[in-house]
């Protein structure tokens, strides 16, 4: 079912949203504001999600809020890999989310937290238990990212790729699954708090892992799951037979759905990480594609901050 409707994904990540076309998010904060003004008319008490910040700013959370953005979600994100990407510690984490408690009244998730196996499979389980231990109980919703390992032959979704080094290898060891199917160390250990700790899980379009996950969601007794439905890929050929499949697979989860990328043809930039020349058509989208799974969406409630 669908618990939650996600916007965008990490927009003040440059990765995910062009800062050159829009240094100060007003633009994404019109897009937002529509978003969230059309996903409380398609889908009343559906609660709203401002996308995961990464990196973690109060002063990206005050920016939204003097944009007007915060009055048309029910909580606020944030992303955190303090192990791999990030410049602080994976102790530092009950601050990080202090710091965004201390600028907002909202609900705090954090919808992507993961540890890579790039350097040793045996940090990737440390830092899971450790995790688990930080934020279970302090946040409503923590989402590990991911299932799988990104597969060799596809492509992170950065702006520099390779030009990054390390970190841009990094993207495809966060898997609990190797790009084979076989379980790393740390899938064990997260299986123990399955029930508390949710998964991120991108499905690509067609994507040929999507039974598998489903299999190993429930046998790990997975309750909780984050996925996307991409605005760019509803253009693709027969874009809404793969959603429809991939919205009935994962029926059986609570899934927060996230709304994200721009269509080349329909970007300022012809990028997904561009600001859509008009914003009200990613809106539509959103709400397009909640009138759609509405039959899917689990009981009207808000989350509390935990």
């Amino acid at each position: 079912m669908i618990e939650a409707a996600m916007i965008w994904n990490e927009p003040n990540n440059k990765s995910h949203w062009d800062p050159e076309l829009d240094p100060d998010w007003s633009l994404f904060g019109n897009m937002a504001s529509l978003a969230g003004k059309a996903i409380g008319e398609a889908a009343p008490g559906l609660p709203r999600v401002l996308g995961g910040m990464s990196p973690i700013d109060p002063a990206f959370v005050r920016n939204m809020e003097r944009r007007g953005v915060l009055q048309h979600v029910d909580a606020i994100a944030v992303h955190g890999f303090p192990l791999d990407w990030n410049l602080w510690q994976i102790h530092e984490w009950p601050a990080k989310i202090a710091d965004i408690r201390a600028v907002c009244d909202l609900p705090i998730w954090v919808s992507e937290v993961g540890v890579s196996s790039f350097g040793a499979e045996e940090v990737q389980a440390w830092g899971l238990e450790r995790t688990a231990e930080l934020l279970i109980g302090r946040a409503p919703r923590v989402h590990w990212y991911s299932l799988y390992d990104l597969p060799q032959a596809w492509e992170a979704t950065t702006r520099h790729r390779e030009a990054e080094g390390s970190s841009y290898y990094r993207h495809f060891y966060m898997g609990l699954l190797r790009e084979d199917g076989s379980p790393k160390p740390a899938l064990e250990r997260y299986g123990r708090v399955a029930q508390d700790m949710g998964l991120c899980q991108w499905f690509h379009y067609q994507d040929h892992r999507l039974d598998d996950a489903v299999a190993w969601m429930k046998r790990l007794g997975v309750r909780h799951l984050r996925t996307g439905l991409s605005w760019a890929d509803s253009y693709r050929p027969d874009a809404l037979a793969w959603f429809d499949r991939q919205m009935e697979a994962l029926a059986d989860f609570d899934v927060t759905v996230t709304f994200c990328f721009t269509p080349e043809h329909r970007g300022l930039a012809p990028h997904h990480t561009s600001p859509p020349v008009d914003p009200q058509e990613f809106a539509d989208f959103c709400a397009q594609m909640l009138e759609r799974y509405a039959s899917q969406r689990a009981p009207a409630q808000m989350i509390s901050a935990g």
